[in-house]
């Protein structure tokens, strides 16, 4: 299952923004590329691939871009005008080369390395699905006016979310989008919350509403269902809590049907603007975008998926949604001089390569104004897969630890929540960690109604706990070895950023 590939499959986070912005190299809108010349190439001896063209907003220059693309082999899916994204099919192998000395492109290149509709063969999932012998055994833990299950959700009273539910559990006027595997909001305990009209399936690169098409594949697809339970599974006397049961949970799906449960970068461009355009104030994005863990800006493939993504979700922030991602479960330092990928691209064959994760990014994560997470355990203490870095993550929330071990009826360290066709389970990783801060920040949404994404990002640091730097040299797993190094202080520092999030202050 994706989760656990690195966010999904555990995940990454965000850099210094000027830094970003500069290598991006964003001409000013009207600005022009390099001229067409020679030409136009129509050859079909290629795969398939999807693309982004990238270009300028007015109507002019989008239209000129929208001749080219035709006259050098594409096929235009979608075109998003207001932030300048063009998602094109086209068999011509130079494509790419061609559209990016066009007049007005900024950028364009393959969003893929294998063709369409690949036949995918992995599935990574990792759920313990929690049986109804062991569901009774919960049961019986729980004290009165808990839901059933509550007692095994060390996670919610580690940041106060049990004690937020009997002050306010959040409003109905706030929405968090999930941008996942699909949810299934048949689910007993995600229905209650569930806001169909806000949901969409964007895997084909354009919104999908035709009603069920959000929900997930099949049951593999599981990983959207269980964050959407952790932010809102309603306090309904079934099952379990999620951190805000009070507020309103969409599906934006972005995985591939198949087996990978891929999200390439036109699914979530979709997302991104789908959840803009229908009044979603926070979105949750337990993932990177596929195929690129890193995605290189000397690589102008890799460079355009960068724009492209980016394009979307500053266009979401301007419109008013909060940003929240996980940061990898990798266990990698974000802000080292440089890391080693061999996991790219996930879609083909991977290769092995050395990165400066100041100049390649992990996509949407250190994307500037995305809130990026990191994991702990019950202990309050880093887990041990979650990535870090100082100046990089953000505020930390419960991801689950398997070494840290609750004093609960499963003694179960990981997190449970809802798994499709009315079943509950565990997870752990930075892809539970990022909805409990989702959930937190629709908490905040609910107590100040106008607040904007960069003040709700402001509140959930100012009221998190931050434990510092551990005192002794971390060892995740137990085994003798130093397998992190935590930087900063008491204040800030590269474990858990500004602390790990607080419902309770959230809604006081």
């Amino acid at each position: 299952m994706a989760h656990l590939r690195s966010r999904r499959r555990l995940a990454l986070a965000v850099p210094v923004v000027l830094s970003l912005t500069a290598s991006l190299g964003f001409l000013p809108s009207g600005a022009a590329a390099a001229p067409l010349t020679g030409t136009a190439t129509q050859a079909t001896d290629g795969p398939n691939l999807a693309y982004v063209v990238n270009t300028g907003t007015d109507h002019h220059t989008i239209a000129s871009v929208q001749k080219a693309i035709t006259a050098h082999g594409g096929t235009i899916v979608v075109t998003y005008d207001r932030i300048g994204v063009i998602v094109v099919h086209s068999s011509n192998p130079d494509f790419g080369k061609e559209m990016r000395a066009v007049r007005g492109v900024r950028s364009a290149g393959a969003t893929r390395t294998a063709p369409l509709s690949p036949a995918g063969t992995t599935d990574e999932g990792a759920v313990q699905v929690l049986s109804k012998a062991e569901a009774a055994k919960v049961a019986r833990g729980s004290a009165a006016g808990e839901e059933p299950l509550e007692a095994d959700q060390w996670d919610l009273r580690a940041i106060g979310a049990d004690k937020a539910a009997t002050i306010n559990p959040g409003s109905r006027s706030v929405t968090v989008g999930v941008i996942d595997t699909g949810v299934d909001d048949t689910h007993p305990d995600i229905a209650p919350n569930f806001s169909a009209s806000q949901s969409a399936n964007c895997v084909s690169g354009k919104p999908d509403t035709t009603y069920g098409a959000w929900r997930p594949a099949d049951a593999d697809h599981y990983h959207g269902t269980h964050v959407a339970g952790e932010i809102a599974a309603a306090r309904n006397g079934i099952g379990v809590a999620g951190v805000a049961p009070g507020v309103k949970v969409a599906s934006i799906t972005v995985a591939q049907p198949d087996s990978t449960q891929l999200f390439y970068p036109e699914s979530v461009v979709c997302a991104f603007v789908f959840a803009a355009d229908h009044g979603v104030e926070v979105t949750n994005n337990s993932y990177y975008v596929d195929p690129w863990l890193y995605n290189c800006m000397d690589d102008p493939d890799q460079r355009a998926i960068v724009d492209a993504v980016n394009r979307a979700q500053q266009y979401a922030q301007r419109k008013g949604t909060l940003n929240v991602a996980s940061a990898g479960n990798s266990n990698d330092d974000l802000d080292a001089d440089a890391l080693v990928d061999a996991s790219s691209p996930d879609d083909s064959t991977a290769t092995t390569r050395t990165v400066d994760p100041h100049e390649c990014f992990d996509v949407p994560t250190q994307l500037p104004g995305v809130v990026t997470v990191s994991a702990v355990g019950v202990k309050g203490a880093k887990s041990y897969y979650s990535s870090y870095g100082m100046g990089v993550v953000d505020v930390a929330g419960p991801g689950g630890d398997k070494y840290q071990i609750p004093d609960t009826p499963s003694k179960n360290g990981r997190i449970l929540s809802t798994l499709p066709n009315n079943q509950y389970g565990f997870l752990q990783g930075t892809s539970m960690a990022s909805p409990h801060v989702a959930a937190v920040a629709a908490l905040l949404k609910s107590a100040h109604p106008y607040a904007t994404p960069a003040a709700l990002q402001a509140l959930l640091k100012a009221e998190a706990d931050n434990p510092g730097c551990p005192a002794e040299p971390y060892d995740g797993n137990g085994d003798g070895v130093v397998d992190a190094t935590c930087v900063g202080g008491k204040r800030v520092n590269g474990f858990y950023g500004w602390g790990v999030v607080n419902a309770l202050r959230a809604v006081k």
